[in-house]
């Protein structure tokens, strides 16, 4: 009795479609952003999105704080499929060359722009993921950056002379830098907190949903809004794992994907003006920076990139004529 019980358990799943027999598919998607920080916002509008859709074909769980590793480490765990989903953001131009254009300062300025580069570049960067076992199924966004410090106001290029300060893992940044004349140092976003309070940098930069949701406010005494960057996240899976989901899994996930890049771009676009309340709140002292002198020093990045990537000229031209009418 308990044999024949066991064979038409397994011929009734035989016949159940894919999505059914995979209930218990529990999808972790991991990021790197604090408790009320916008990656947090952004993961968890994906998720409800995503869940919403799924019904009991899957589930997608959310993990933060960097508790399923950082960014690199996200990316290894993708293709060992210890991890499901995650939202990396400058890192991703160490994984292909062409992610870098997002690390040419001043480039992208303002949303809708990036909304018109996804829509003429999205191929190339979807084929240039997949070069490396990659999938992108959404973007989102970390933001504009702008330079926190303990050493003095940042008003122009020169003021970095020397700062300590703390970058993404991305050879663009730390060359940006470098050509602004700070002493840039690559660390993990996690041990950004305790290296500022114990000295071992200077300063760091990040868009202000980063800065204050890590509390860095409570360890900085400048901040220097430069908005010298604009850097997309992107929802990012493993191919080798993509492809043994079922159809209508990766369907749902795809559409909210799409679906939740404007609720993130309104969330931002909040944060921005509220955050920047709690940073000037906390005590730090707050200056614009010459953005022109930024722009001014930039030329030697740009040319860099035009010459060591492949079709970067190119690139650079699509992105800037797109800037028009933003």
């Amino acid at each position: 009795m308990k044999v024949k019980t066991m064979l038409l358990g397994a011929t009734v799943a035989a016949t159940l479609p894919l999505s059914a027999m995979a209930a218990d598919l529990t999808l972790r998607f991991g990021h790197v952003g604090a408790p009320g920080s916008l990656f947090e916002a952004s993961v968890n509008a994906f998720a409800e999105c995503a869940n919403g859709k799924l019904g009991d074909a899957a589930e997608v769980q959310t993990f933060g704080a960097s508790q399923l590793g950082n960014d690199r480490e996200m990316l290894q765990k993708l293709k060992l499929g210890q991890v499901h989903m995650s939202l990396p953001s400058s890192v991703m131009s160490s994984v292909a060359p062409e992610f870098g254009i997002f690390e040419m300062p001043y480039i992208i300025r303002d949303r809708e722009h990036m909304k018109r580069v996804q829509g003429a570049l999205g191929d190339k960067f979807q084929e240039a993921a997949l070069s490396q076992g990659y999938r992108i199924i959404g973007y989102m966004e970390n933001g504009f950056r702008h330079i926190t410090n303990n050493v003095r106001p940042i008003n122009t290029p020169e003021d970095l002379a020397g700062v300590k300060l703390r970058t993404p893992n991305g050879e663009w940044r730390v060359k940006m830098f470098q050509q602004y004349g700070a002493n840039p140092t690559p660390m993990s976003f996690s041990e950004v907190f305790t290296a500022l309070q114990t000295k071992v940098i200077d300063g760091q930069e990040n868009p202000y949903a980063q800065i204050a949701s890590a509390k860095f406010q409570e360890v900085q005494e400048y901040l220097s809004i430069t908005g010298h960057v604009y850097t997309p996240a992107y929802v990012v899976v493993a191919e080798n794992q993509w492809q043994g989901w079922p159809e209508d899994v990766r369907a749902a996930l795809e559409a909210c994907g799409t679906e939740t890049q404007d609720t993130v771009y309104e969330i931002a676009a909040n944060l921005e003006t509220e955050l920047l309340g709690v940073i000037k709140d906390a005590g730090v002292n707050v200056n614009e920076a010459d953005k022109a002198a930024f722009v001014a020093a930039s030329g030697p990045i740009y040319e860099e990139f035009a010459a060591t990537v492949d079709g970067a000229a190119e690139m650079i031209e699509t992105v800037q004529s797109l800037a028009e009418g933003s």
